[in-house]
């Protein structure tokens, strides 16, 4: 699978060679390919900081709307379809000998051409990766304040959400400064961390809290439109909290590679890794939050949880310090389109100022987004399914099909159109509910409130 002749082989190393000086200096300086000494479980955390997200807080309240039978079906599948999808990427980072496809558009063109390729995978990735950065604004500003609300409870004012958004952003204005993945190691591993810890107080301290007394698992929706279009945002919620997909090439191509030991090797492992410690944090709260707050549970868990009031706060901030690093995470795809953009098309010198500025002006632009419409819970269905659905579920898919071509009704072929009427359907309806929640909110919404 994937071999090649020896003919294949010596072009492509020929062309590799032959890149220019001024090409291989734009390579060092641009954030994704400018480093490339990780180590397996580089991948392991940073699969694990772009995958746990703040998608695992909505999981109880996704379960309230899908229900015990359909949401632990639609909990077990997502896992499954996503570590079948994300193996397929691994493999497909160096398919072609003496290349690699540092980038999910590289991968697109290849299967799809040069054009088209781009304009199929480059506005999902942004929809995707800018999506995230706007609703981890929202939901670390939201963290921030219950932080600050639990905590200091009488003698303090209360402040409005907008503020507490501008002080998370601020901690990014200086972050986004740091020039490229393995530069944000750190960062993804202390946010790694915190996902486990968050998502286990989370569930701790539900069981500690006990089934509540008036605890009802039916749906919340009188209506049956009603039931029906919160059970389509509820996928967009799951398709949201599988979402690590938009960055795994980005992160593969810091791993060093050489024929006899390519990079996929230690990636594959750390994605093992990942998706361990996704189950360990996705199926307890999902399962154990519904299971105790039924149909009554937020659309973050954390807020469900008052008491005690020292872990919950402690939660919050655990939050905090992940999304933080996974903001950075998704970021780094987009600055390096920008860059890439601005540096090879249009011609600018790579130069730190070009760097700050473009990076604080992302900064800034998802701030703005993220105070203009915090509606959290509808904002994760829309871009759930309208994003994520395609990029993680079945354009991995495609790309197979289209590139190995296996034969008709074969198991391969079976799997990968599966996945792809699966993902799909998940495409279409989860904005529908997600659209809907989003248009519920804003009637009650008062802007910059």
């Amino acid at each position: 699978m994937g071999t090649q002749a020896p003919t294949d082989l010596h072009y492509e190393t020929k062309k590799v060679h032959t890149r220019t000086a001024e090409e291989k200096a734009i390579d060092d300086w641009l954030p994704i390919s400018s480093s490339r000494n990780a180590k397996w479980w580089y991948s392991a955390f940073h699969n694990v900081t772009a995958m746990v997200g703040a998608g695992v807080l909505s999981l109880p309240y996704a379960m309230s709307e899908l229900g015990w039978g359909p949401g632990v079906t639609v909990l077990i599948i997502s896992w499954i379809i996503t570590l079948y999808t994300l193996w397929q990427m691994v493999e497909m980072h160096e398919m072609v000998p003496g290349k690699r496809f540092d980038r999910y558009h590289e991968l697109g063109q290849h299967a799809f051409g040069k054009k088209l390729g781009l304009w199929i995978v480059v506005p999902q990735q942004l929809v995707v990766e800018v999506g995230v950065d706007i609703v981890y604004m929202v939901t670390g500003g939201k963290s921030l304040k219950k932080f600050h609300d639990l905590v200091c409870k009488h003698p303090c004012k209360d402040i409005r959400l907008t503020y507490f958004i501008m002080i998370f952003a601020s901690v990014h204005f200086v972050l986004c400064h740091l020039p490229n993945f393995n530069s944000i190691s750190g960062v993804s591993l202390a946010a790694a961390i915190m996902s486990l810890s968050y998502s286990t107080i989370a569930w701790g301290a539900s069981v500690k809290k006990g089934v509540q007394p008036d605890v009802q698992y039916g749906y919340k929706a009188t209506t049956t439109p009603g039931t029906v279009f919160n059970f389509f945002g509820a996928l967009g919620d799951v398709a949201f909290a599988y979402a690590g997909h938009n960055v795994v090439l980005e992160i593969q191509a810091t791993i060093p590679s050489t024929p006899e030991k390519p990079s996929k090797g230690p990636m594959w492992r750390g994605v093992i890794v990942a998706y361990v410690v996704v189950a360990l944090c996705y199926f307890p709260v999902a399962l154990i939050g519904y299971w105790v707050f039924g149909n009554n549970v937020e659309d973050n868990i954390l807020i469900s949880l008052e008491k005690p009031t020292w872990l919950i706060a402690m939660a919050n901030m655990f939050v905090v310090v992940h999304v933080i690093g996974s903001y950075q995470i998704y970021a780094m795809p987009v600055f390096d389109m920008i860059e890439t953009l601005l540096v090879k098309k249009l011609r600018f010198k790579p130069s730190w100022i070009l760097r700050f500025v473009t990076r604080n002006i992302y900064v800034a632009f998802t701030m703005f987004v993220g105070i203009t419409f915090p509606f959290f819970g509808g904002l994760l269905g829309f871009f759930g399914g309208f994003a994520f659905a395609p990029t993680t579920y079945f354009l991995p898919c495609i790309m197979w099909l289209a590139i190995y071509k296996p034969r008709r009704y074969s198991l391969s072929w079976l799997t990968n159109w599966i996945c792809i009427v699966l993902g799909v359907i998940l495409m279409v309806v989860a904005p529908i509910g997600g659209l809907r929640q989003i248009i519920l909110s804003a009637k009650t919404y008062k802007f910059y409130s």
